[in-house]
Parts: C-alpha cells; sequence; structure tokens
C-alpha cells in the first residue's frame, strides 16, 4: 500500500521504487511510530476529530500490530515504502474504515520526523547507561591503583611520574563530558514536531501541547518549517558519538602501546584478544584495534549528514532520507564499542611492576631535583641548567638519578644535600603533588570520593 498514488496513473518503476523505499531500515523504530500513532489518535478523540469507538478501534489495532512485530508472529513486509506505510495498511486490513482515519490532520513529513526523535532519545538514554558502566569500571580500577606508578608522557617521552589511577581519571574526565553532551542534545531536542504537517501546519484544531505532554516532550516546535526540515540534533549527536570514539580511540592506542612487548604493562584477557594463523606466539589486541579503526566510520556519518544538509532549501527534501541508515549505522558502532572495551578494561592483568620499572627509568624525576635545588635557593632557569647537564651525565654513564653519589651530585651544585635521595623517590615525586587533579594519593582520593559520589546520582 502506498500513502500516495490518487493523481498517478502508471506504477511506479521497480527499481525507483526500490530505490525510494526506506523499509529496510526505518523498521528500526516501528515501536517508536505506532507510539507516535497512540499519541495522535489520543489528540484527534479529544479533539472531537475522532470518536472515543474509532479511537479505541485504532489504539487496539495497533497495539495488536507492535505485539504481533515484537513477538514474530508478524512479518514486516519489505515490499512497502516505508514501516509508515505498513503500519497503516496492516491497521485497515484489521480494524477496516477507522483505519483510514489515522492519518487524519498528519504528514509523514511530521510523522518521520517524530519518530526519529523518539528513536534517538531512547537511543541516547541507552548509550548514556553504556558510558556510566565504563565509568563505573573506570572508578573500580582508580580505586585500586592510586599507588600503581607509571611514567606519565609528552611527545610520547616519559615526562613525570604518576600513577595508573592518575591515568586512567584522564578518561574518566572525557567520558563524563561525553554523558553531559549527551544530556545536552536530550535536552535540546526534546520539542515534539507532530502537528507541523507536510511543512505549513494542519487546518484541523490540534492540541500539539497534549500530544507532546503524552510523549514526554516539554512542548510542540514553534515553527512548522523547522519540524521537517531540522537535523541539527543528528549532526549534533553525531559530533558527540564522533567524540565518544575519539576518546575510546586514543584509550584504545595506548592498550595496544601497553600490550606490547616493549612495554608489557598489561597483558589483555584471552577472551578480548585474537591469535595469528601463522604465527602460533601472537596475541593480538584486535578488540582495542577494532575501536580504533570504526572511529572513522562514525566521522564518516557527521560529515555524510553535514555534507548532506549543506544545501538543502526549507522545507522537506527527500535527501534528508538519508540520515537514518549513518546514523542508525553509527549508534550501533558506538553502543557496540563502548560495551566490547568495557569488557577489555575489566579483564585485563596490569602489571604493576613492569609500570614501576618504567617509571624509574627516563629520568622521569628530573623535575622534582630542579625544584629541589629551587628549594635550596637556586634560581629554577639555574637549577634548570644543572639537572640538564647531571642527566646528560647520566645518559653518558648509563645511570640513574638516583645511583650518584652524593660527591658527584655536589660537583655539579654544592646545594645538593643527602635528603636529595628522598626527594627524587617515585613515591615523593607523586605525593608530593597536593594540588587538586594532581597525581599525589591525597588529591586523588578526593577525586575518587567525587566520582563516586558522582555516579550514585
Amino acid at each position: 500500500m502506498k500513502l500516495w498514488g490518487g493523481r498517478f496513473t502508471k506504477e511506479t518503476n521497480q527499481l525507483v521504487h526500490n530505490f525510494n523505499a526506506s523499509i529496510s531500515y526505518d523498521q528500526k523504530f516501528y515501536k517508536q511510530d505506532i507510539a507516535g500513532s497512540i499519541a495522535h489518535v489520543m489528540m484527534l478523540a479529544k479533539q472531537g476529530i475522532l470518536t472515543d469507538k474509532e479511537k479505541d478501534q485504532i489504539i487496539g489495532g495497533l497495539n495488536g500490530i507492535r505485539e504481533d512485530i515484537a513477538n514474530g508472529s508478524l512479518k514486516i513486509d519489505p515490499t512497502c515504502e516505508d514501516i509508515h506505510s505498513f503500519v497503516e495498511a496492516c491497521l485497515i486490513e484489521r480494524i477496516g474504515e477507522a483505519g483510514k482515519k489515522l492519518h487524519t490532520g498528519r504528514s509523514r513529513n511530521d510523522q518521520v520526523a517524530l519518530d526519529m526523535k523518539l528513536y534517538i532519545r531512547d537511543e541516547i538514554t541507552e548509550i548514556d547507561a553504556l558510558l556510566k558502566n565504563l565509568l563505573s569500571t573506570l572508578h573500580t580500577m582508580m580505586k585500586v591503583n592510586t599507588k600503581t606508578f607509571l611514567p606519565g608522557f609528552t611527545h610520547l617521552q616519559k615526562a613525570q611520574p604518576v600513577t595508573l589511577a592518575h591515568h586512567l581519571g584522564a578518561y574518566f574526565e572525557m567520558f563524563k563530558r561525553d554523558r553531559s553532551r549527551l544530556y545536552d542534545i536530550q535536552k535540546r531536542m526534546n520539542l515534539c514536531p507532530l502537528g507541523a504537517g507536510a511543512l505549513a501546519g494542519t487546518t484541523y484544531p490540534l492540541d500539539r501541547n497534549y500530544t507532546a505532554s503524552l510523549l514526554g516532550f516539554d512542548g510542540p516546535t514553534f515553527n512548522s518549517m523547522d519540524s521537517v526540515s531540522d537535523r541539527d540534533y543528528l549532526i549534533e549527536l553525531l559530533s558527540a558519538l564522533s567524540t565518544i570514539m575519539m576518546h575510546l580511540s586514543r584509550f584504545s592506542e595506548e592498550i595496544i602501546l601497553w600490550n606490547s612487548n616493549e612495554y608489557q604493562f598489561i597483558e589483555l584477557d584471552d577472551s578480548y584478544s585474537t591469535g595469528s594463523s601463522i604465527m602460533p606466539q601472537k596475541k593480538n589486541p584486535d578488540i582495542a584495534e577494532l575501536v580504533r579503526g570504526k572511529t572513522g566510520r562514525v566521522y564518516g556519518a557527521l560529515f555524510s549528514l553535514l555534507t548532506t544538509m549543506k544545501g538543502l532549501p526549507l522545507a522537506y527534501n527527500k535527501d534528508m532520507q538519508e540520515d537514518k541508515e549513518m546514523t542508525f549505522d553509527a549508534i550501533d558502532t558506538v553502543k557496540g564499542c563502548l560495551a566490547l572495551f568495557t569488557g577489555m578494561l575489566s579483564t585485563m592483568k596490569i602489571h604493576t611492576q613492569a609500570m614501576e620499572r618504567s617509571a624509574k627509568n627516563g629520568f622521569t624525576n628530573a623535575t622534582d631535583a630542579a625544584d629541589y635545588l629551587v628549594g635550596k635557593g637556586v634560581p629554577f632557569r639555574d637549577a634548570h641548567s644543572i639537572i640538564g647537564q647531571l642527566v646528560l651525565y647520566c645518559i653518558n654513564h648509563s645511570t640513574a638519578l638516583e645511583d650518584l653519589s652524593l660527591d658527584k651530585f655536589q660537583k655539579f651544585s654544592p646545594a645538593f644535600q643527602s635528603d636529595i635521595y628522598d626527594a627524587i623517590r617515585l613515591t615523593t615525586c607523586v605525593n608530593k603533588r597536593i594540588t587538586i587533579g594532581a597525581p599525589g594519593l591525597k588529591a586523588m582520593q578526593e577525586v575518587i570520593a567525587w566520582n563516586e559520589e558522582y555516579l550514585n546520582k
């Protein structure tokens, strides 16, 4: 059944139909389509446009269709143009003439705009739950790794010692921001387009506030042309999903490095690794690599929709049908990556001794040695130069700062005293950093307590 055709005298060419049809993917939101129709019918009856008997017939039929699709007894017909025409055809077949009144005061333009908003709203809730689960996993790991030392890097060069709790805490902050972005999008998009019609509203006395209330919206949209042609919320969502994937990709890159033979900071669980068809010794971090790779796929969806929308005049254009496949794919990709990444993270083994050994090498305590001299009255620029010379000496003699004798220290500056060894110990270097946001134990414990409060909201 087509929802149009009265002015046409020829059947649609089959290739044209196939090219035009969207049911292969928009069937994803059959539940949302039926929920929107039920709210629309309730409003029509409230306004006296439908009788209560017609309302009950239509709602009963729609509920039956939803249940039958859900339990598999009703298969969605792939030859239909879209999910809207399929549901309406089934309704008319089941209840007769009353079903033909379902579409009163409504266009497919505002119907699909509504369905997409309802679907996206539900999906945001699911993605948020996956992000919260990832944050809970990170939080658990942070609590037990406040004394697990590892080198912090800049330019992929060892810089200063931190703790694993502090390092993981950086990703905790990223994923917190991701949740807040989703919240903002959900709040901003929560206006109901139903009642906007094709582009200019309708002559029927619709109560759009009532429909919006039934569907959990904050109110109706204020411009009917914008209502049916707005895809800003999808662009915002794809941008937020791209940022989530960027964060996952950065984290995956570190997991891949840490899992390498050169680092050996971690070992991925067998259940989240794969082997080689030819090299029996291999244990590959494929999940992390695929997350990193799939990031480009989500980026592609964002750029595709931006490109689709950039030249469209008001109001609705068929180009906008292209929003669905890419958005559905991006959502599914992000949900899958979040679930798998969280599982990989929660099962990996942390080699704390390897991390600490690495933190002790590479002169990560050099800044603290310079700060020590400053504390003894040496100007910072002079202290910086002295420690630079000491580091060069250690490199040339294959030794570490903490292994030098006091006599050797004092050849570079008489300000060095025996307390230099305590000043450049790993524990001292980390734990004397007590400002909020720093890796010191006291500062980390405060942050972890705030994170606990955040997760319990």
